[in-house]
């Protein structure tokens, strides 16, 4: 289940210079006081705050016009909002692929005499993917009112950010893996599970079972794999999101090294696969070694990252339960999130 952030965007209203009158839009959630703002990384890299939702929540608020110049009349060919969401693919900008598009009409065609405020309301959205930046494609979730106009519309736009929300996984195997290079090599290392929510802790073990080369180093990489495009326009792109080393030194037979590496402090997203057939992000264990030679071993291994959905049971209203079973499948998935809720508090 999702969640959403949003931030006004002062840049997008249009200013128009035409002859008669303009106006400014403004759009305020009627529960922007309130509501909890969470940080959400922009396309240039930064981070910027926004307002936080869970999927099915009624997204609602105001719309408000105000006239540039008081006494003249505001002649348009309707008022309308906006709930979009859509994906970017920055090697392809011109085409934006919406997979929501909800519109609400504010007023029917004809004109304003003075600053007029519009109610609107979009009830149990479904928002089913989480927004993300990355570096070849965006997702994000935003709405957009406009006064329409023979020549130039008037609008202005509000994104909104959705995560996604998850149960604990029933099945979380352990991960168990070797390298090795004959009659020279033989590590064995293990991982205490396969699935981490973003503020878990990964716990493991590695162990020298034959050693006669001599490693000067070892570390775990995180590594974060976006890929995006299908067929022959399929691109890559791998960041090293955390380092962690544990060993600086010779290994001796029958050592073993434990591992504990916290994932709280690094920027990551739950897994993504096969978003709207349009881009996935995968996360990696990155095994290396290196030797008195400066040659590299390596072992990858893929792991899964999910957000916690426990949350949901705290600050997400009874409209948004009801989403989750929608989209989930039963009641069960209520409860399973309350069973979260009490792990969690335990």
């Amino acid at each position: 289940m999702p969640i959403f952030l949003a931030r006004i965007d002062s840049n997008v209203t249009m200013s128009f210079f035409s002859f008669g009158q303009s106006a400014d839009i403004d759009v305020v959630l009627n529960d922007a006081e309130t509501r909890k703002k969470v940080e959400h990384k922009t396309e240039d890299g930064k981070k910027d705050k926004y307002f936080l939702f869970y999927d099915g929540e009624t997204v609602s608020g105001k719309v408000n016009v105000t006239l540039k110049n008081p006494g003249k009349r505001l002649e348009h060919q309707g008022i309308k909002i906006e709930f979009v969401g859509q994906i970017e693919l920055y090697y392809d900008r011109g085409n934006h692929h919406e997979f929501v598009s909800l519109v609400k009409d504010l007023a029917r065609p004809g004109e304003i005499t003075q600053s007029q405020t519009f109610d609107f309301e979009f009830t149990h959205v479904e928002k089913p993917y989480e927004s993300y930046t990355g570096q070849n494609v965006k997702l994000r979730y935003f709405l957009r009112a406009t006064v329409i106009r023979r020549l130039n519309d008037i609008s202005k736009e509000m994104d909104i950010v959705v995560h996604t929300l998850s149960t604990y996984p029933e099945l979380n195997s352990s991960i168990k893996m070797e390298v090795g290079i004959e009659d020279c090599l033989h590590i064995e290392f293990e991982y205490n599970k396969s699935k981490y929510h973003l503020k878990d802790v990964i716990v493991g073990k590695i162990y020298f079972l034959l050693v006669r080369i001599k490693i000067k180093h070892m570390e775990i990489d995180i590594i974060k794999r976006e890929t995006t495009g299908t067929g022959p326009s399929v691109y890559h792109e791998n960041d090293t999101i955390a380092k962690y080393e544990i060993m600086d030194g010779a290994p001796v037979r029958g050592e073993s090294i434990p591992i504990r590496l916290f994932l709280a402090g690094y920027d990551l997203t739950p897994t993504m696969r096969d978003i709207n057939k349009k881009f996935s992000v995968r996360y990696y264990l990155n095994l290396v070694l290196i030797d008195e030679e400066e040659r590299r071993y390596f072992k990858q291994q893929e792991i899964t990252l999910w957000r916690k959905g426990d949350v949901v049971r705290k600050s997400m209203s009874h409209q948004a339960a009801i989403a989750s079973q929608r989209f989930e499948g039963s009641a069960a998935s209520e409860s399973a999130l309350e069973q979260a809720a009490k792990e969690e508090s335990g």
